[in-house]
């Protein structure tokens, strides 16, 4: 059997399964012995599908054998975040009543990633209501970031990140509607794809209700990974046709090419505030591509702060309708104390108000799309600090707040529905560091592009053994 398969990228495996020099049972095997040796730290992987996923490799491994077509991740190990649908397990989205919500179907993103062959060896933790940039709950306990106890592994997608981060499957599912994506990528050291708004289809069968108008226009469905080219894997089998999402759209994964030379518009300090490690970072990746050919400039994207105040206006106003309630009722003290925060943060707007948003959310994204037609890509901090130490939304208001603040350009994309790729830079003292980089709707394709120049000049960081 081979060693240490769990250290290699998703594309390295499935070229590897598709050739028979590795078997999906030994890496599904080698992704499993790595769970049991570093989960009971790190606490990841919440929900271990040892079991099927050793049936479901050696159902790759026949079809293999027998001449059968094979998908784009055949036999690959991934896992899956506790808040969307599969087939048999609980949708629990880290709360303790709905630990007995067991799903009797695969939501979109678990059925694209089955048709396209992989293996799910286990779930992910998520904070309560996947609503924090923290990941713990009274249900699955907490989630360490595998490069120290002291630092968050981000939220909502926590599980995931630490999980790629650490070697336990060599592709995460995750989503994003206020950087839960890009946010664990960047606190634990991965890259992470949050794509366009239409993109990949979502539904979850096992839902009441339909999704609020904010969650339809801006959370969104993406891979994580360690590998920038890994992400474009997971994306290109995600991103198939589900008529169960009428909002899913027929776009091609490549665009047109922009004319070259390719401009860059970078932001190492948008607002004045940004940690000079972020900063250094952003100037970094703008090197990266200048060297590559890109015309890399200093300039900020228009309204780039009104943007990120639009997401509060319009996402928290809405959550208050709903998502508050359901907290206040069936939400841990963490989740409880964090959703108060983001309450503070946002005015209450009546319907008018909120009319009004979504005008301004217009003109924002006219503006965007008139800069891209100059700039196709933008590089701007994923954070504008270092990953927080863990658990700092459970802190005075003053500190909440400038937490918050901190986030104004991870919040700022959602609400305008451009995709983003989370990638590393390197790390400062053994904490991780990394950067966005942003392009038009759809125009995944650009950012994938850009992000694996600037990797290709950064250490790898990951997988990393759990750390104090």
């Amino acid at each position: 059997m081979h060693r240490e398969l769990w250290r290699w990228s998703a594309v390295d495996l499935a070229r590897a399964i598709r050739n028979g020099t590795v078997s999906s049972r030994e890496a599904v095997q080698s992704a499993l012995d790595r769970i049991a040796a570093v989960n009971p730290t790190i606490n990841a992987v919440v929900h271990v599908l040892a079991d099927e996923a050793l049936a479901d490799a050696a159902r790759a491994d026949a079809a293999r054998a027998s001449g059968a077509v094979l998908g784009p991740l055949h036999g690959v190990p991934v896992t899956i975040k506790v808040n969307i649908d599969q087939r048999g397990c609980a949708t629990t989205n880290g709360v303790v009543a709905f630990r007995d919500v067991i799903a009797t179907d695969d939501s979109p993103p678990v059925a694209n990633l089955r048709k396209a062959g992989a293996v799910i060896v286990g779930r992910t933790n998520t904070p309560a209501f996947s609503h924090r940039w923290f990941t713990s709950n009274d249900l699955h306990g907490a989630t360490r970031n595998p490069w120290g106890a002291r630092l968050t592994p981000g939220g909502s997608s926590g599980g995931a990140a630490a999980a790629v981060a650490s070697g336990m499957g060599a592709l995460a599912h995750g989503n994003d509607f206020g950087g839960s994506i890009r946010y664990p990528a960047y606190a634990c050291g991965v890259a992470g794809l949050r794509p366009t708004p239409g993109r990949v289809p979502a539904f979850n069968p096992s839902a009441k209700t339909e999704r609020p108008i904010t969650a339809q226009m801006m959370s969104v469905q993406g891979p994580l990974a360690r590998r920038v080219s890994d992400l474009r894997l997971g994306l290109a089998a995600m991103a198939a046709a589900d008529p169960r999402d009428p909002t899913w759209v027929p776009a091609p994964l490549a665009g047109p090419p922009p004319a070259h030379p390719i401009q860059v518009a970078i932001a190492p300090d948008p607002f004045g505030d940004t940690a000079p490690e972020v900063s250094a970072a952003v100037r970094e990746a703008g090197r990266r591509l200048a060297e590559a050919g890109y015309v890399v400039g200093e300039k900020v994207p228009p309204r780039l702060g009104e943007a990120a105040d639009l997401w509060h206006r319009l996402v928290v106003n809405e959550e208050r309708r709903a998502l508050a309630p359901a907290i206040r009722a069936f939400g841990d003290a963490k989740s409880r104390r964090n959703i108060d925060g983001h309450l503070r943060h946002a005015p209450a707007l009546d319907g008018d108000g909120i009319l009004e948003a979504f005008g301004t959310r217009l003109s924002l994204m006219r503006d965007w799309q008139l800069f891209f037609e100059q700039f196709p890509i933008v590089v701007l901090p994923v954070s504008h600090r270092l990953p927080f130490h863990d658990d700092l939304d459970q802190e005075s208001e003053a500190v909440v707040t400038d937490m918050m603040e901190a986030q104004r350009s991870l919040l700022a994309t959602p609400v305008l529905g451009f995709p983003s790729v989370a990638v590393p830079t390197g790390n400062v003292d053994g904490v991780p560091v990394g950067v966005q980089v942003v392009a038009g709707r759809y125009r995944e394709d650009l950012c994938l592009d850009a992000a694996e120049i600037i990797e290709a000049h950064a250490p790898v960081l990951t997988p990393i053994d759990p750390r104090d």
